[in-house]
């Protein structure tokens, strides 16, 4: 989930909710359009005034999509937007992207493309900004859009980048809604978290000791073993971890929920929500909001070892309540 500032402007399932914000000054600067430019659909909008807040669900639905039709509960890959009344009439109102001292955390959503240059130029050509182009720095195959908040977006291809070059034409119903990028502080705690208690298979190790630091990828994929192209799955979680910070005491990465706000969690849907949280509990997880907190008792939150909040949520096609 990604707070929005303004949304005009602007078995066991992973997605994305993202809260956002819009930009006022440079135009198109509305993040759900944003993300339909980017080959999404608004698949359902949750008013919620009483509440004084709406929440915004998109993903990929094309009839090439992963998940075409599927219910936002029984997605591989999906993104919140949450929308806080009143937060676009405040000019002093703003979202941390996560990815600026001292609070960064949360680092970005990524997409899979099928042509990256032509991709990365549609975006382009629609007037939106990049954190890096492909041209910029020494990898040449990813490069990182922004959206109307300042959130990163990262770009990759399902293709080899040097066999697409000369393409000129990109169809956005072949994208997919990749991965989610959080940084933890120690790797080993964090990677038993997702793995032992919340069941994902680590997919895939990508190491990096020149520049000290290391990425994993983890999700749902049954059987996978730590050698997987994940370049066309979505609903997948990557972990980075920068070295030392696991020896450092003092050192705590921001989760997106404190001031200034931005990121607010990753969701998991499950089989059996009464079930699957009395597992998490057996299992002596840390928690925000148990189901039988509050009044809203078909949802609860752990937090793992970074403080980063977890929702939990039942899949309603596992049910049978589809």
């Amino acid at each position: 989930m990604l707070r929005v500032k303004d949304p005009q402007r602007s078995s066991n399932r992973l997605s994305l909710s993202l809260s956002c914000l819009p930009t006022t000054t440079n135009l198109p600067s509305r993040p759900v359009k944003f993300y339909e430019h980017l080959g999404m659909s608004l698949i359902e909008k949750l008013p919620q005034p009483e509440a004084k807040f709406d929440l915004y669900f998109l993903a990929y639905d094309s009839p090439n999509a992963v998940s075409h039709k599927a219910h936002r509960s029984d997605r591989q890959g999906i993104i919140e937007l949450t929308h806080n009344y009143g937060t676009e009439n405040d000019p002093n109102y703003t979202i941390a992207n996560g990815n600026a001292e001292p609070h960064r955390g949360f680092g970005h959503i990524c997409i899979s493309v099928d042509n990256i240059q032509a991709a990365c130029q549609r975006i382009e050509d629609a007037g939106y900004k990049f954190q890096k182009k492909l041209s910029d720095g020494r990898m040449r195959h990813i490069a990182f859009a922004l959206d109307p908040d300042n959130y990163w977006v990262e770009i990759i291809s399902n293709n080899k980048a040097e066999e697409t070059e000369n393409i000129k034409e990109t169809d956005p119903s072949t994208y997919r809604l990749n991965h989610t990028m959080i940084r933890v502080k120690d790797h080993t705690r964090s990677l038993q978290f997702y793995q032992d208690v919340l069941g994902m298979s680590l997919l895939r190790t990508n190491e990096s000791p020149s520049s000290k630091f290391n990425l994993y990828f983890l999700g749902y994929v049954p059987g996978a073993n730590n050698d997987v192209n994940t370049a066309p799955l979505e609903g997948l979680l990557e972990l980075t971890w920068n070295y030392g910070t696991e020896n450092d005491a003092d050192f705590k990465y921001h989760d997106g929920n404190s001031e200034p706000q931005g990121f607010g969690h990753i969701a998991i849907t499950v089989d059996d929500l009464d079930a699957a949280c009395q597992r998490f509990e057996d299992k002596g997880v840390s928690w925000k909001k148990r189901l039988t907190d509050g009044r809203m008792r078909n949802v609860a939150f752990v937090l793992d070892p970074d403080g980063y909040w977890v929702e939990v949520v039942q899949n309603l096609k596992l049910k049978g309540e589809e």
